[in-house]
């Protein structure tokens, strides 16, 4: 029943949010990043966000949710928080890098940081280096979640595919509650979208996503590797995009729309299809997680399948 009510409140809250940022005229400006060619308004994170707290503390009280994952995830309501005034005022880059960093820190703390990051032939113990490590994931995956929402009903489908493939895998009901709450957002967003997620929404999925990675790793370390897999469409597009620019010498500051979903959009896709393109990919890396046992084997047929997907999107758009 409880899913059903956060499921309403995501639909509905996302729904008030959208009429009061077009009569506030709140809208995504329309630049040389946007993947759109007229304003929609923006903010439609703030449901996930409240929806998604809301069943946080429900799991908290009734005792369905472990008190470390509890606080770590509970410390991204400070990266919603300056995210959203981010959606409204643009705050600079550097403030909100040291708000990423803080949080970071903080949910590295609850977590009783990150024990071991194994290779499979050996293992990283050392505490200084596996938490180093996991400090710039966080930070990482906060920014590429965000960098990747630029098209209808992409950055929600990632996180309701994230959520449902955590919980067949792990269980844990705080995954239900990722996803009922992106249903809801994704209803107005899906196809021809009538709201935008924004800073808000995609950086607060970021942050979990960084926060399942590290707690489900510590529990078993390979379960990093299933995580990594897992989240492969959106950590290979970003990181690879950026190593690109940067061997191009671009300014990496710079708006740019060169990220795979952006030139498959540039070659004439529709939003529709390239979301359903990366559904088709995760969907394909789920199968190869739950049945090649080696979870090596496993991170390594992804690769092949990822760079043979990204070689897909060079054809249909190079990268320049």
């Amino acid at each position: 029943m409880i899913y059903i009510i956060l499921l309403i409140i995501s639909f509905f809250l996302t729904y008030v949010i959208k009429n009061y940022m077009i009569k506030k005229s709140l809208v995504a400006t329309v630049n040389e990043r946007s993947s759109h060619t007229i304003p929609i308004p923006h903010g439609g994170g703030i449901a996930i966000s409240i929806t998604w707290f809301i069943g946080l503390f429900y799991l908290f009280f009734i005792n369905q949710i472990e008190q470390n994952l509890f606080f770590a995830l509970l410390c991204g309501s400070v990266i919603s928080i300056i995210s959203f005034f981010d959606d409204i005022y643009e705050l600079s880059p550097k403030l909100r890098l040291i708000i990423q960093a803080f949080v970071a820190v903080l949910g590295l703390y609850f977590l009783g940081g990150f024990e071991t990051l194994t290779f499979g032939i050996f293992d990283i113990s050392s505490l200084i280096l596996t938490n180093i490590f996991a400090f710039f994931m966080i930070i990482w995956f906060v920014n590429l979640y965000n960098f990747l929402d630029g098209i209808n009903g992409y950055a929600g489908s990632e996180a309701l595919f994230l959520a449902l493939a955590g919980f067949v895998l792990f269980g844990g009901n705080h995954f239900l509650v990722l996803a009922v709450a992106t249903i809801g957002f994704l209803y107005w967003n899906w196809n021809k979208a009538k709201i935008f997620m924004g800073d808000v929404g995609s950086t607060l999925l970021g942050y979990n996503i960084a926060i399942f990675t590290i707690y489900y790793a510590n529990q078993e370390s390979t379960n990093f590797w299933v995580w990594i897999i897992l989240f492969g469409v959106y950590w290979f597009d970003a990181t690879l995009t950026l190593i690109r620019r940067k061997l191009n010498k671009e300014k990496l500051s710079q708006a740019h729309k060169k990220h795979a979903y952006q030139r498959l959009t540039q070659a004439g896709w529709s939003h529709y299809k390239v979301t359903n393109y990366s559904i088709g990919l995760n969907l394909i890396l789920f199968l190869i997680v739950y049945f090649v046992s080696n979870i090596f084997v496993a991170f390594v047929l992804s690769m092949i399948l990822l760079i043979l997907s990204m070689k897909f999107v060079d054809k249909k758009k190079k990268f320049e």
